[in-house]
C-alpha cells in the first residue's frame, strides 16, 4: 500500500482532507438534482489506490486496533459493514496525509487516531 500511495498518489500531504478524499475516490459524493436526492456513494478518483486501500483496510479492521474499534463502532450505530469499511479508508487516508503534512509518525499523538 505504502508503495501505490507514494506513487500514484503524490498529492498526499499537499491537499486538505477532503481533496485528498476525492482524489483517492473515497469521498461520498452527493446525488442531488432540484428536490430529488439520492443515496450518497463514492466514485470517481483513482481506482488503483482505492482497490489497495481496500485490500490494506480489510486486514487493517483484523489487526490494528485503532481501526478494528472505529470499524466496530460504525457497525453498531447501524452502518452496513461496507460504508463502515469504506469510511475507514477514508479515516486512514486522511490520517496519512495530516502525518504528511506535519511530518509526524504513526505512534505520536494524533487527533485523528485518538
Amino acid at each position: 500500500m505504502a508503495y501505490t500511495l507514494l506513487s500514484d498518489l503524490p498529492e498526499l500531504g499537499k491537499l486538505n482532507r477532503k481533496e485528498i478524499a476525492a482524489l483517492a475516490g473515497v469521498a461520498p459524493m452527493s446525488r442531488e438534482s432540484g428536490s430529488y436526492t439520492g443515496k450518497r456513494r463514492i466514485r470517481g478518483g483513482r481506482a488503483k489506490v482505492r482497490t489497495v486501500m481496500f485490500m490494506a483496510m480489510m486486514s487493517a479492521i483484523q489487526c490494528n486496533p485503532v481501526f478494528k474499534r472505529y470499524y466496530e463502532h460504525l457497525k453498531a450505530q447501524g452502518k452496513l459493514p461496507k460504508v463502515a469499511l469504506i469510511a475507514c479508508m477514508r479515516k486512514l487516508l486522511v490520517t496519512l496525509n495530516t502525518m504528511m503534512k506535519n511530518g509526524t509518525r504513526w505512534g505520536e499523538k494524533s487527533p485523528e487516531m485518538a
